[in-house]
């Protein structure tokens, strides 16, 4: 084990509390279940459904939607709370019913010291499977603790450098074109504009940016294109445009299409909705130029490492996204971002309830807080 892998290895933190009895009232309800103090020397785990209200009308190829909804996990170690969270998008397969299922099994107050990262994690893995953006929100909130009880900021124990953050990018989801230009005036202070495609307009969505700016743009379409040599004419015509990257040309099964587009295209190819974990990395390594890793795929800060290591030894490229989610999990990802090669980590800027404040935006770069832990700190009731 190198010194990384053993810093960031004792940094993986877990801990709550059994929750007794059954989880009652209205799953829309703000009070944390399991609400209660401390008890010293053991980790207290607590965790609240919370609706994310978007600024605009979310629309990709696939569907629509005004919100989305979240879990918000506490986790008390000592007088000392670290945040977490988990953000659940319909093509996730997770709700509120369903994290607040799994955590609700938890019993991780049978580990007391809360250093104990290999085999807290590992006991949380083996509850049930799948559930990833719930074990996420275990995850971050433990890396904040841990981070908060040294005293240092999770990117220095990770032993980055905060000044090698990259920009990120701005999202324009599909809308009118009136619509469009007024997200692309919102979006002034990035240096990096993303679009989502993957319908039948797709050159008109692009034509408007451009009549707008003239910055770089990458492009997502979301599994909407079916045809592979009509993904790579697009391809070459996005490169004319100024598109640096092309993430998840096409639906996610069709991997021998995709792995010919990625082949010819001149433009590297991302895959998003295709790769959750390392294994997926490592199973389509030839089938894509890099990965959108992002936490609720992977289940956390300890998968999101474990993939950038992985990519970097396939010699793929890295990115780091996230879901619509609030600063807490969108800066817990930024913590990680002085090895990425592109962010687009803006899903906190979509929403217009954020009870966190976090990283920073400035001249389109990130810029992360400088506080223990994850950094965040709340700013309202959630």
């Amino acid at each position: 084990m190198n010194k990384r892998e053993f810093i960031r290895n004792a940094v993986l933190i877990a801990g709550g509390s059994l929750m007794g009895g059954r989880l009652a009232g209205n799953p829309e309800q703000a009070a944390y279940y399991g609400q209660k103090k401390g008890e010293p020397g053991r980790l207290t785990l607590r965790f609240s459904p919370y609706t994310l209200q978007l600024r605009h009308t979310f629309t990709l190829a696939t569907n629509s939607r005004t919100t989305t909804p979240v879990v918000l996990t506490e986790i008390e170690y000592d007088g000392v709370t670290g945040y977490g969270e988990a953000s659940m998008p319909p093509y996730l397969g997770e709700s509120h019913e369903s994290v607040l299922k799994f955590l609700s099994l938890l019993n991780i107050s049978q580990f007391r010291d809360p250093f104990l990262a290999g085999d807290i994690l590992d006991y949380v893995d083996s509850v049930a499977p799948g559930n990833h953006a719930a074990k996420a929100s275990v995850d971050i909130a433990l890396h904040d603790l841990t981070g908060k009880l040294l005293g240092r900021p999770c990117y220095q124990v990770f032993g980055l450098n905060p000044e090698k953050t990259p920009v990120t990018s701005f999202t324009i989801g599909l809308d009118t074109p009136e619509i469009v230009k007024q997200k692309v005036a919102e979006a002034e202070p990035y240096k990096l504009l993303k679009v989502k495609l993957g319908r039948d307009n797709d050159k008109g969505a692009v034509e408007v940016i451009r009549s707008c700016t003239d910055k770089p743009l990458c492009a997502d379409v979301n599994q909407g294109w079916k045809d592979r040599r009509y993904a790579l004419e697009m391809a070459g015509w996005l490169k004319e445009k100024g598109v640096v990257y092309l993430e998840q040309p096409m639906p996610k099964e069709r991997m021998e299409d995709i792995a010919w587009l990625t082949a010819q295209s001149p433009i590297p190819v991302i895959g998003d909705e295709a790769i959750q974990n390392a294994g997926d990395l490592v199973r389509q390594r030839d089938v894509y130029s890099g990965v959108n890793i992002k936490l609720m795929k992977c289940g956390g800060l300890a998968g999101a490492a474990r993939m950038i290591d992985v990519a970097r030894a396939l010699g793929m490229k890295v990115m780091l996204g996230c879901m619509t989610e609030t600063s807490c999990a969108v800066t817990a990802a930024a913590q990680l971002s002085p090895l990425a090669d592109w962010c687009d980590l803006d899903g906190n800027l979509l929403i217009s309830n954020d009870p966190f404040e976090g990283l920073k935006i400035v001249d389109g770069r990130i810029i992360l807080p400088g506080g223990p832990g994850i950094g965040v700190k709340k700013v309202r009731p959630a």
